[in-house]
């Protein structure tokens, strides 16, 4: 069954909410036909984010990465994140070559791979990008779900179609061709896809009541013309408030947004295991089916519920980022700024992803 694609996207969606749809299912029991609400606000969560002011030449807010515990973080910690991205060397024609195909790993049997996608899309566009891109790896046998987020300036082999961004695969080919790039580049050919879109996730956090997202770091960006800051601790957000958090990026980098995406995947997850689901699974169903297009049907999702079981343990939860020290800066010809790879680099934490000893 394929679900439909909701109408009136917009820009850059970050957020995923259909992995906590998949692993929601097995939390205590709730009474049939219990409408949802949000859960009860945390004696610990601060008030909702407010306007601060500050000088037109305030500096950017440092966003050194840090894992949200419980979480277990696979990150190399040599070098901290920068807040700004530096300025490239100047472009080289042609272009290094920065990938080769790789053969297929040799994952475990059982281990299931989903791309979660956000695209740029707006209601006038039939192309767009998927700017927001991170393979879930399911292990049943394990208990374990790994998330692995991926820059969106990622430069490499498109098969087919030459070197190019990451996010440009799925406007040039579908997931097909995004798969395929996938298992070019990284030796992974991904299972299965879900696309979501701006609009559908902001309606689904409004009718949560908001988020409780725990901020590791303060940020300080632009809203609406004024400065606006997001303490350190646990906020209460609401839809416009978590959309903004995870897609604003002036004064950090896309290293610190795809930080900041997994913070408030993380609190989308916690807030529907507190709606005790169990026996929900077909109404949550139907909220996803109406807010995403996947080749995934009510049936793959029915049974990936046993790992749900074992997931409510969310340090069985690990996150992954391909981040500062697995690429480097590189202008192409035509002026755009990009991300190379360093393969070993990227390949080493492909293997911990995928639970390749």
């Amino acid at each position: 069954m394929m679900p439909k694609t909701i109408l009136n996207p917009l820009h850059r969606i970050p957020l995923l909410f259909v992995l906590a749809i998949f692993l929601v299912g097995c939390s205590t029991p709730a009474a049939a036909g219990m409408p949802i609400a949000a859960a009860p606000a945390t004696p610990t969560a601060t008030p909702s984010p407010t306007y601060v002011t500050a000088p037109p030449d305030a500096t950017a807010t440092p966003t050194p990465f840090q894992p949200l515990p419980p979480t277990a973080v696979y990150l190399p910690t040599d070098t901290p994140l920068p807040t700004a991205t530096p300025l490239p060397p100047k472009p080289t024609s042609p272009p290094p070559k920065v990938s080769s195909q790789r053969g297929s790993l040799n994952q475990p049997d059982s281990q299931i791979n989903i791309l979660l996608l956000g695209s740029d899309q707006r209601p006038w566009d039939v192309a767009f990008r998927t700017d927001t891109i991170i393979l879930a790896t399911l292990n049943p046998d394990l208990g374990t779900v790994n998330l692995t987020s991926f820059p969106r300036d990622l430069y490499l082999t498109l098969p087919g179609w030459g070197m190019n961004r990451i996010n440009t695969a799925y406007e040039f080919g579908g997931f097909s061709l995004l798969a395929s790039t996938f298992e070019y580049n990284f030796g992974v050919r991904p299972d299965h896809y879900v696309l979501i879109n701006f609009a559908s996730f902001k309606k689904l956090i409004d009718s949560l009541g908001g988020l409780d997202v725990n901020v590791h770091t303060a940020v300080t960006d632009i809203r609406a013309g004024r400065y606006y800051t997001v303490q350190a601790g646990v906020n209460k957000m609401d839809a416009d408030d978590v959309l903004w958090y995870v897609r604003t990026r002036k004064t950090t980098n896309d290293f610190a947004r795809t930080r900041r995406q997994q913070e408030v995947l993380q609190a989308l997850f916690e807030k529907m295991l507190s709606l005790n689901a169990i026996k929900r699974v077909p109404e949550f169903y139907n909220i996803y089916k109406e807010s995403v297009t996947t080749d995934l049907g009510f049936n793959d999702i029915v049974h990936m519920l046993p790992l749900a079981a074992k997931i409510t343990d969310t340090s069985r939860i690990n996150q992954y980022f391909i981040g500062p020290q697995q690429v480097y800066d590189w202008l192409t010809p035509e002026g755009g700024m990009v991300l190379l790879p360093r393969q070993d680099a990227i390949m080493k934490i492909m293997r911990k992803a995928l639970n390749i000893n």
